[in-house]
Protein backbone atom coordinates (compact mmCIF):
# COMPACT_ATOMS: atom_id res chain seq x y z
CA UNK A 1 0.00 0.00 0.00
CA UNK A 2 1.38 3.42 -0.93
CA UNK A 3 1.84 5.88 1.87
CA UNK A 4 1.47 9.60 1.29
CA UNK A 5 3.07 12.54 3.03
CA UNK A 6 2.38 16.25 3.57
CA UNK A 7 4.61 19.11 2.32
CA UNK A 8 3.55 22.71 3.19
CA UNK A 9 -0.02 21.57 3.51
CA UNK A 10 -0.14 19.91 0.11
CA UNK A 11 -0.57 16.22 -0.55
CA UNK A 12 2.48 14.51 -2.08
CA UNK A 13 2.37 11.01 -3.51
CA UNK A 14 5.45 9.10 -4.68
CA UNK A 15 5.00 7.73 -8.21
CA UNK A 16 6.42 4.57 -9.63
CA UNK A 17 4.44 4.21 -12.84
CA UNK A 18 2.54 6.10 -15.50
CA UNK A 19 -0.77 5.34 -13.82
CA UNK A 20 0.32 7.33 -10.78
CA UNK A 21 1.38 10.14 -13.05
CA UNK A 22 -2.05 10.25 -14.65
CA UNK A 23 -3.71 10.34 -11.22
CA UNK A 24 -1.66 13.31 -10.09
CA UNK A 25 -2.51 15.32 -13.21
CA UNK A 26 -6.01 15.72 -11.90
CA UNK A 27 -4.90 17.38 -8.67
CA UNK A 28 -4.13 21.05 -8.88
CA UNK A 29 -1.64 21.08 -6.01
CA UNK A 30 0.13 17.78 -6.60
CA UNK A 31 3.94 17.74 -6.77
CA UNK A 32 6.00 15.28 -8.89
CA UNK A 33 8.44 13.34 -6.71
CA UNK A 34 10.33 10.08 -6.73
CA UNK A 35 11.15 8.43 -10.12
CA UNK A 36 8.28 9.94 -12.07
CA UNK A 37 8.69 10.28 -15.86
CA UNK A 38 8.60 13.80 -17.29
CA UNK A 39 5.86 14.46 -19.81
CA UNK A 40 6.19 16.81 -22.77
CA UNK A 41 5.10 19.77 -20.70
CA UNK A 42 8.20 19.46 -18.54
CA UNK A 43 10.63 18.83 -21.43
CA UNK A 44 12.02 22.35 -21.19
CA UNK A 45 13.77 21.31 -18.00
CA UNK A 46 15.93 18.97 -20.01
CA UNK A 47 17.09 21.91 -22.13
CA UNK A 48 17.88 23.91 -19.01
CA UNK A 49 20.06 21.09 -17.72
CA UNK A 50 21.75 20.38 -21.05
CA UNK A 51 25.37 21.44 -21.67
CA UNK A 52 25.50 22.23 -25.37
CA UNK A 53 28.67 22.45 -27.42
CA UNK A 54 28.27 25.63 -29.53
CA UNK A 55 30.68 24.34 -32.19
CA UNK A 56 28.99 22.73 -35.18
CA UNK A 57 30.94 19.78 -36.56
CA UNK A 58 31.65 20.25 -40.25
CA UNK A 59 32.56 17.44 -42.67
CA UNK A 60 36.19 16.29 -42.66
CA UNK A 61 37.85 17.35 -45.88
CA UNK A 62 41.41 17.91 -47.13
CA UNK A 63 42.31 20.68 -49.58
CA UNK A 64 46.02 20.93 -50.39
CA UNK A 65 46.28 22.79 -53.69
CA UNK A 66 47.71 26.04 -52.17
CA UNK A 67 50.72 24.00 -51.00
CA UNK A 68 51.49 22.42 -54.37
CA UNK A 69 50.92 25.11 -57.01
CA UNK A 70 50.99 28.86 -57.54
CA UNK A 71 47.73 30.61 -58.38
CA UNK A 72 47.58 33.91 -60.26
CA UNK A 73 44.58 36.06 -59.41
CA UNK A 74 42.99 38.61 -61.73
CA UNK A 75 41.93 39.03 -65.32
CA UNK A 76 38.16 39.39 -65.06
CA UNK A 77 35.41 37.38 -66.72
CA UNK A 78 37.00 35.65 -69.72
CA UNK A 79 36.63 32.54 -71.88
CA UNK A 80 40.31 31.55 -72.15
CA UNK A 81 43.74 32.41 -70.84
CA UNK A 82 46.85 32.23 -72.98
CA UNK A 83 50.59 31.71 -72.68
CA UNK A 84 53.07 33.14 -75.16
CA UNK A 85 56.01 31.02 -76.36
CA UNK A 86 59.08 31.89 -78.36
CA UNK A 87 61.67 29.72 -80.11
CA UNK A 88 64.95 31.02 -81.53
CA UNK A 89 66.89 29.94 -84.61
CA UNK A 90 69.71 31.40 -86.68
CA UNK A 91 70.03 31.07 -90.46
CA UNK A 92 72.89 31.80 -92.80
CA UNK A 93 75.08 28.74 -92.67
CA UNK A 94 77.31 29.96 -89.85
CA UNK A 95 75.78 28.34 -86.77
CA UNK A 96 78.46 29.45 -84.33
CA UNK A 97 78.37 33.09 -85.43
CA UNK A 98 82.15 33.38 -85.60
CA UNK A 99 83.19 35.94 -88.22
CA UNK A 100 86.42 37.46 -89.49
CA UNK A 101 87.37 40.66 -91.28
CA UNK A 102 86.40 39.36 -94.72
CA UNK A 103 83.44 37.17 -93.61
CA UNK A 104 80.14 37.76 -95.35
CA UNK A 105 78.36 34.64 -93.99
CA UNK A 106 76.85 36.30 -90.94
CA UNK A 107 73.96 34.38 -89.35
CA UNK A 108 70.60 36.05 -88.91
CA UNK A 109 68.56 35.50 -85.74
CA UNK A 110 64.90 34.62 -86.09
CA UNK A 111 62.18 34.24 -83.49
CA UNK A 112 59.16 31.96 -83.77
CA UNK A 113 56.28 33.25 -81.64
CA UNK A 114 53.36 31.07 -80.64
CA UNK A 115 50.44 31.08 -78.25
CA UNK A 116 48.79 28.34 -76.19
CA UNK A 117 45.16 28.69 -75.11
CA UNK A 118 43.78 27.30 -71.84
CA UNK A 119 40.18 26.82 -70.81
CA UNK A 120 38.54 28.90 -68.09
CA UNK A 121 35.66 27.53 -66.03
CA UNK A 122 32.87 29.40 -64.26
CA UNK A 123 31.95 28.10 -60.83
CA UNK A 124 28.42 28.97 -59.69
CA UNK A 125 26.27 28.25 -56.65
CA UNK A 126 22.98 29.48 -55.21
CA UNK A 127 22.52 30.21 -51.51
CA UNK A 128 18.84 30.01 -50.56
CA UNK A 129 17.75 31.19 -47.11
CA UNK A 130 14.07 30.49 -46.29
CA UNK A 131 12.65 33.29 -44.17
CA UNK A 132 10.94 31.00 -41.65
CA UNK A 133 14.01 28.82 -41.15
CA UNK A 134 16.24 31.84 -40.63
CA UNK A 135 13.79 33.30 -38.11
CA UNK A 136 13.78 30.04 -36.17
CA UNK A 137 17.56 29.78 -36.06
CA UNK A 138 17.87 33.37 -34.89
CA UNK A 139 16.04 32.31 -31.74
CA UNK A 140 19.04 30.19 -30.80
CA UNK A 141 21.73 32.51 -32.12
CA UNK A 142 22.51 30.62 -35.32
CA UNK A 143 22.98 32.15 -38.75
CA UNK A 144 21.65 30.06 -41.62
CA UNK A 145 23.35 32.20 -44.33
CA UNK A 146 26.69 31.73 -42.57
CA UNK A 147 26.27 27.95 -42.44
CA UNK A 148 25.28 27.73 -46.11
CA UNK A 149 28.08 30.04 -47.21
CA UNK A 150 30.63 27.82 -45.48
CA UNK A 151 29.26 24.91 -47.49
CA UNK A 152 29.67 26.84 -50.73
CA UNK A 153 33.23 27.80 -49.81
CA UNK A 154 34.07 24.16 -49.07
CA UNK A 155 32.59 23.01 -52.40
CA UNK A 156 34.55 25.74 -54.23
CA UNK A 157 37.85 24.73 -52.62
CA UNK A 158 37.24 21.07 -53.47
CA UNK A 159 36.53 22.05 -57.07
CA UNK A 160 39.86 23.90 -57.20
CA UNK A 161 41.57 20.86 -55.67
CA UNK A 162 40.27 18.58 -58.41
CA UNK A 163 41.11 21.12 -61.10
CA UNK A 164 44.71 21.35 -59.89
CA UNK A 165 45.49 17.67 -59.43
CA UNK A 166 43.47 15.81 -62.07
CA UNK A 167 41.47 18.39 -64.00
CA UNK A 168 37.88 17.75 -65.08
CA UNK A 169 37.73 14.60 -67.20
CA UNK A 170 34.27 15.45 -68.52
CA UNK A 171 35.63 18.79 -69.77
CA UNK A 172 38.82 17.37 -71.25
CA UNK A 173 41.37 18.92 -68.88
CA UNK A 174 44.25 17.45 -66.89
CA UNK A 175 46.18 18.31 -63.77
CA UNK A 176 49.49 17.91 -61.97
CA UNK A 177 49.30 14.15 -61.45
CA UNK A 178 47.86 12.99 -64.80
CA UNK A 179 49.02 15.35 -67.56
CA UNK A 180 49.45 13.55 -70.88
CA UNK A 181 52.50 15.63 -71.88
CA UNK A 182 54.59 14.62 -68.85
CA UNK A 183 57.09 11.77 -69.31
CA UNK A 184 56.34 8.56 -67.40
CA UNK A 185 58.88 6.07 -66.09
CA UNK A 186 58.61 3.04 -63.84
CA UNK A 187 60.34 2.71 -60.51
CA UNK A 188 63.38 0.46 -60.58
CA UNK A 189 62.81 -3.24 -59.81
CA UNK A 190 64.56 -5.04 -56.96
CA UNK A 191 64.74 -8.73 -56.16
CA UNK A 192 62.45 -9.89 -53.36
CA UNK A 193 62.85 -13.60 -52.74
CA UNK A 194 62.08 -15.34 -55.99
CA UNK A 195 60.29 -12.36 -57.56
CA UNK A 196 60.93 -8.70 -58.34
CA UNK A 197 59.18 -5.62 -57.00
CA UNK A 198 59.14 -1.87 -57.61
CA UNK A 199 57.35 -1.03 -54.36
CA UNK A 200 59.14 1.19 -51.86
CA UNK A 201 58.09 -1.01 -48.95
CA UNK A 202 60.36 -3.70 -50.40
CA UNK A 203 63.33 -1.39 -50.98
CA UNK A 204 66.23 -0.15 -48.89
CA UNK A 205 66.87 3.52 -48.16
CA UNK A 206 69.48 3.75 -50.93
CA UNK A 207 67.19 2.08 -53.45
CA UNK A 208 64.41 4.57 -52.71
CA UNK A 209 66.92 7.40 -52.98
CA UNK A 210 67.98 6.04 -56.37
CA UNK A 211 64.36 6.30 -57.61
CA UNK A 212 64.18 9.93 -56.51
CA UNK A 213 67.60 10.90 -57.84
CA UNK A 214 66.89 9.25 -61.20
CA UNK A 215 63.66 11.22 -61.63
CA UNK A 216 65.35 14.50 -60.65
CA UNK A 217 68.27 13.81 -62.99
CA UNK A 218 65.97 12.94 -65.90
CA UNK A 219 64.21 16.31 -65.66
CA UNK A 220 67.53 18.12 -65.27
CA UNK A 221 68.86 16.51 -68.44
CA UNK A 222 65.61 17.27 -70.32
CA UNK A 223 65.94 20.92 -69.24
CA UNK A 224 69.43 20.97 -70.82
CA UNK A 225 70.99 21.11 -67.35
CA UNK A 226 69.30 24.42 -66.50
CA UNK A 227 69.14 24.41 -62.69
CA UNK A 228 65.86 26.32 -62.81
CA UNK A 229 64.41 23.17 -64.37
CA UNK A 230 65.59 20.89 -61.57
CA UNK A 231 62.59 19.71 -59.48
CA UNK A 232 62.07 21.03 -55.95
CA UNK A 233 58.71 19.42 -55.15
CA UNK A 234 57.73 15.75 -54.87
CA UNK A 235 54.23 14.34 -54.31
CA UNK A 236 53.70 10.76 -53.16
CA UNK A 237 50.71 8.80 -51.82
CA UNK A 238 50.08 9.11 -48.04
CA UNK A 239 50.95 5.44 -47.44
CA UNK A 240 54.43 5.83 -48.92
CA UNK A 241 54.88 9.12 -47.05
CA UNK A 242 54.05 7.39 -43.77
CA UNK A 243 56.65 4.75 -44.63
CA UNK A 244 59.33 7.42 -45.09
CA UNK A 245 58.45 9.08 -41.80
CA UNK A 246 58.28 5.91 -39.70
CA UNK A 247 61.23 3.95 -41.07
CA UNK A 248 64.74 4.67 -39.76
CA UNK A 249 67.69 4.73 -42.14
CA UNK A 250 69.31 1.92 -40.17
CA UNK A 251 68.73 -0.05 -37.00
CA UNK A 252 71.41 1.97 -35.23
CA UNK A 253 70.36 5.34 -36.67
CA UNK A 254 67.94 7.89 -35.29
CA UNK A 255 67.22 9.66 -38.57
CA UNK A 256 64.02 8.98 -40.45
CA UNK A 257 64.15 7.88 -44.06
CA UNK A 258 62.33 11.09 -45.04
CA UNK A 259 65.07 13.26 -43.52
CA UNK A 260 67.74 11.11 -45.16
CA UNK A 261 66.16 11.53 -48.60
CA UNK A 262 65.75 15.28 -48.27
CA UNK A 263 69.36 15.75 -47.19
CA UNK A 264 71.09 13.41 -49.66
CA UNK A 265 69.41 13.90 -53.04
CA UNK A 266 71.09 15.44 -56.06
CA UNK A 267 68.96 18.60 -55.93
CA UNK A 268 70.21 19.31 -52.40
CA UNK A 269 73.75 18.85 -53.70
CA UNK A 270 73.04 21.58 -56.28
CA UNK A 271 71.68 23.99 -53.68
CA UNK A 272 67.97 23.30 -54.23
CA UNK A 273 65.80 22.44 -51.23
CA UNK A 274 63.20 19.82 -52.10
CA UNK A 275 59.86 19.26 -50.42
CA UNK A 276 58.32 15.79 -50.21
CA UNK A 277 54.59 15.92 -49.48
CA UNK A 278 51.74 13.40 -49.15
CA UNK A 279 49.02 13.70 -51.79
CA UNK A 280 45.92 11.53 -51.92
CA UNK A 281 45.52 12.23 -55.65
CA UNK A 282 48.67 10.17 -56.33
CA UNK A 283 46.94 6.99 -55.16
CA UNK A 284 46.33 4.83 -58.23
CA UNK A 285 47.14 7.72 -60.60
CA UNK A 286 49.77 5.73 -62.48
CA UNK A 287 49.55 3.32 -65.38
CA UNK A 288 47.27 0.35 -64.64
CA UNK A 289 46.22 1.92 -61.36
CA UNK A 290 49.71 1.96 -59.81
CA UNK A 291 50.70 4.50 -57.19
CA UNK A 292 52.55 7.47 -58.70
CA UNK A 293 55.34 9.78 -57.61
CA UNK A 294 55.18 13.25 -59.16
CA UNK A 295 58.45 15.20 -59.40
CA UNK A 296 58.27 18.79 -60.64
CA UNK A 297 59.30 22.42 -60.16
CA UNK A 298 56.84 24.22 -57.91
CA UNK A 299 57.51 27.71 -59.19
CA UNK A 300 55.40 30.35 -60.89
CA UNK A 301 57.68 30.36 -63.92
CA UNK A 302 57.19 26.64 -64.53
CA UNK A 303 53.70 25.80 -63.27
CA UNK A 304 50.61 27.75 -62.24
CA UNK A 305 46.91 28.23 -62.82
CA UNK A 306 44.69 31.30 -63.01
CA UNK A 307 41.90 32.42 -60.72
CA UNK A 308 40.61 35.15 -62.97
CA UNK A 309 37.67 35.96 -60.66
CA UNK A 310 37.73 34.81 -57.01
CA UNK A 311 34.50 33.41 -55.63
CA UNK A 312 32.21 36.43 -55.33
CA UNK A 313 28.68 37.20 -54.14
CA UNK A 314 27.21 38.61 -57.34
CA UNK A 315 23.41 38.91 -56.89
CA UNK A 316 21.03 38.88 -53.91
CA UNK A 317 17.26 39.21 -54.19
CA UNK A 318 14.12 38.11 -52.34
CA UNK A 319 11.82 35.45 -53.76
CA UNK A 320 8.24 36.03 -52.65
CA UNK A 321 6.98 32.73 -54.06
CA UNK A 322 9.64 30.81 -52.09
CA UNK A 323 9.54 33.12 -49.05
CA UNK A 324 13.33 33.15 -49.19
CA UNK A 325 16.37 35.25 -50.00
CA UNK A 326 18.39 33.98 -52.97
CA UNK A 327 22.09 34.82 -53.37
CA UNK A 328 24.20 33.83 -56.35
CA UNK A 329 27.91 33.11 -55.94
CA UNK A 330 30.24 32.86 -58.91
CA UNK A 331 33.93 32.75 -59.77
CA UNK A 332 36.26 31.72 -62.57
CA UNK A 333 39.41 29.61 -62.65
CA UNK A 334 41.55 28.16 -65.40
CA UNK A 335 43.23 24.83 -66.01
CA UNK A 336 46.75 23.94 -64.90
CA UNK A 337 49.56 25.34 -67.06
CA UNK A 338 52.89 23.57 -67.42
CA UNK A 339 55.14 26.17 -68.99
CA UNK A 340 57.86 23.55 -69.57
CA UNK A 341 56.88 19.90 -69.74
CA UNK A 342 60.54 18.92 -69.36
CA UNK A 343 60.58 20.08 -65.72
CA UNK A 344 58.22 17.35 -64.48
CA UNK A 345 58.35 13.55 -64.36
CA UNK A 346 56.06 10.72 -63.26
CA UNK A 347 57.42 7.58 -61.59
CA UNK A 348 54.89 4.73 -61.35
CA UNK A 349 54.84 1.65 -59.18
CA UNK A 350 56.33 3.02 -55.97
Amino acid sequence: MTTGMTLNGMSVMPMTNLQGLSALRGRGKAIYTGDAALDSGMAFLLGELEKQDPKIREPLSAVTWPRDIVSKTGGGWVEFTSMMNVGYASVGGNANGIIGGQTNAIPIMQADLGKDLFKVFTFGHILKVPFIDQAKLQQIGRSLPELLEQGIQLNYQKALDQNVYTGYAELGTEGIVNHSQIAITSAASVTVGSTTSTLWKNKTADEILDDINQAITDTWVAAEYDLSGMPNHILIPPEQYALLVSRKVSEAGNVSLLTYLMENNIAKNQGIEISIQPCRWCIGAGTNGKDRMVVYVNDERMLYFDITVPLTRVITQPSVTDMAYMTAYAGQHGEVKFAYYETARYVDGI
